[in-house]
C-alpha cells in the first residue's frame, strides 16, 4: 500500500477540519488581484511522489561506458539512449533525463532554474565504507523500517529517521520562521492530512482540489445558525476542538474569497484533470493573493501517487513524469508571470528509490537513495548536486546485491539547504533537524 500514513484522530482535528473553500478557489480561476509587492515573501512547495520514485530512469549516465553499464543491468527497463534528454553537470559529465522531461529541460540548460540532487535519502549519520570499499551498514544506526512505504513516508516528512515523530520538519520550520501572523496559517496542504506540516505551534490548513471544500451556508439565517451551533459549549474536549477548527476554517475561507474577488486572469493553463496539475494550480492561486492574506512565509504540500512501480514501469513512468512535468512547467510560468520566481522554490520528495536491477515483472522493487528535483529562480540550476551512485550490483554504493543505493546525502542536509534559504537561523537548526549535527551541519549548495 502506497497511500499516506493514517493520521491520528487528534491530528485529523488539527489539520483536516480546517479545510479551506476549494469551491471558492475553483470558481475564482487563476487570478491576479490588485498590485502586490514581493517584499520579503518566500514560499516552499513540496511535491511528494508517493510510492517510491525509480529515479534510475529519471537521470541516466549518458557517456559511452556509463550508458553501456546502465543498459546491461537495467535490461528491459533501459531507456533507449537516443531518447534521453541530454544534459551535463558543471564538470561537463554527460547525463540524460527521462524523455518526458524534454518540456522543462530548458529550465536546466538555459534559464538554470532547475537542479537535481543525486542519491538523497533517509540517514541518521554517514555510512562508512570498509577496507573492501563496501558499505558497513552494521557500523551505524540505520533508519527504522527501511523499504516500508508508511515508515519511510513518515521519516521523510518528519526528518526523523528513527521514527516516532509527531511533528514534521516543515511544521517545525514554520514554528521558527513563519509564525501565524497572517490571515491564513503558513502551512497549507493540497493533499489531505500530512505529518510534514504539523509543528509544535503550527497547525496546517487544507485546500481540496474538488468542489467539496468547507463553505459557509448560503443564507444569512443558515450562517447564523451554524455560528450559534459552533459556539455551544459541549464540555467534551475533542468536540470543542472540532468546533474551534470549523470556526477557523469558515474565517479563513471567507478571507480567501475576499482576497480572490474582483481579479483578472493570469493566462496560465494548468491541466487540472491531473491531481498534481490541480494542486499546483491551487498553490499558484494562493501565492497570487499573498499580500491580501498578509503572508510573508508559506509552505505548501502537494503530492502525486502511483510511483510504486513493481510492474509495467516504463509505461507508468511516461504518464507520471508527463503529468509532473506539465504541472511544473505551468507552475514555473505562473511564478514568472507573478514576478515571484525568485521567491518560490518547489522540490520533490519520495518514499525511497528503487532497485537498479529489475524484477521479473517489468518493474522494480523498494530501494533507498534516489534523486530529487529543485525548481525556482533562487536555485543554482543547470547542475547536479551530491554524488551519483556507482552503478554496480554489490558495489560500493549498494546496500545489498540489487542496486539499492546507500544515500550519499541525507534528507536532513537536503532540507537544511531549503530551510536556510527560507530564513531558518543556525541556532534553530537542531530544533528543526535533530540529526543534522551528525553531518556537521553541511548541506548542498543548490540554493
Amino acid at each position: 500500500m502506497t497511500s499516506q500514513p493514517a493520521s491520528s484522530r487528534r491530528q485529523f482535528l488539527r489539520t483536516g477540519c480546517r479545510a479551506l473553500s476549494a469551491a471558492a478557489l475553483a470558481r475564482a480561476g487563476l487570478l491576479t488581484g490588485r498590485a502586490q509587492t514581493t517584499g520579503d515573501y518566500k514560499a516552499l512547495v513540496c511535491i511528494f511522489l508517493f510510492g517510491g520514485n525509480d529515479a534510475n530512469n529519471m537521470l541516466v549516465p549518458n557517456d559511452a561506458a556509463g550508458y553501456a553499464n546502465y543498459q546491461k543491468i537495467r535490461q528491459n527497463l533501459a531507456l533507449p539512449q537516443g531518447n534521453l534528454v541530454s544534459i551535463h553537470d558543471a564538470a561537463g559529465n554527460a547525463y540524460g533525463l527521462h524523455p518526458s522531461f524534454a518540456p522543462i529541460a530548458p529550465l536546466y540548460t538555459t534559464s538554470k532554474r532547475l537542479a537535481v540532487l543525486m542519491n538523497v535519502g533517509t540517514l541518521l549519520q554517514p555510512v562508512p565504507r570498509g577496507s573492501n570499499g563496501l558499505p558497513q551498514l552494521s557500523a551505524v544506526p540505520l533508519p527504522a523500517n527501511l523499504y516500508s512505504h508508511s515508515d519511510q513516508q513518515s521519516e521523510w516528512q518528519s526528518a526523523t529517521p528513527q521514527g516516532g515523530a509527531n511533528t514534521g520538519w516543515c511544521g517545525r520550520l514554520s514554528d521558527k520562521v513563519a509564525g501565524n501572523s497572517g490571515v491564513v496559517p503558513p502551512a497549507i496542504t493540497m493533499a489531505g492530512n500530512v505529518l510534514q506540516l504539523l509543528g509544535e505551534n503550527t497547525q496546517p490548513s487544507s485546500i481540496g482540489t474538488s468542489n467539496f471544500g468547507l463553505t459557509a451556508p448560503a443564507t444569512d439565517a443558515g450562517s447564523t445558525a451554524l455560528k450559534n451551533l459552533l459556539g455551544l459549549s459541549s464540555g467534551v474536549t475533542l468536540v470543542q476542538a472540532a468546533q474551534n477548527s470549523l470556526t477557523n476554517a469558515m474565517a479563513v475561507s471567507q478571507a480567501i474569497n475576499s482576497a480572490l474577488s474582483g481579479s483578472s486572469s493570469l493566462g496560465v493553463t494548468f491541466n487540472t484533470a491531473t491531481d498534481i496539475g490541480s494542486q499546483l494550480s491551487q498553490v499558484a492561486k494562493m501565492i497570487q493573493v499573498r499580500a491580501a492574506l498578509g503572508a510573508t512565509r508559506q509552505v505548501f504540500f502537494c503530492s502525486q501517487s502511483g510511483y510504486d512501480t513493481h510492474t509495467n514501469q516504463l509505461a507508468t513512468q511516461v504518464t507520471l513524469y508527463g503529468n509532473l512535468v506539465a504541472a511544473l512547467s505551468a507552475f514555473d510560468q505562473a511564478m514568472t508571470a507573478l514576478g515571484v520566481q525568485n521567491n518560490v522554490t518547489a522540490f520533490t520528495e519520495s518514499d525511497f528509490g528503487r532497485t537498479f536491477q529489475p524484477n521479473g515483472n517489468a518493474g522494480t522493487d523498494h530501494g533507498w537513495g534516489s534523486h530529487a528535483l529543485i525548481l525556482g529562480g533562487a536555485v543554482n540550476g543547470g547542475n547536479l548536486y551530491g554524488t551519483f551512485p556507482t552503478q554496480a550490483l554489490g558495489g560500493p554504493d549498494d546496500s545489498g546485491t540489487r542496486g539499492t543505493w546507500v544515500p550519499s546525502t541525507s534528507e536532513d542536509q537536503y532540507f537544511a539547504a531549503l530551510a536556510k534559504w527560507f530564513g531558518l537561523q543556525q541556532a534553530d537548526m537542531d530544533y528543526v533537524f535533530p540529526d543534522l549535527h551528525t553531518f556537521n551541519y553541511q548541506s548542498p549548495a543548490f540554493i
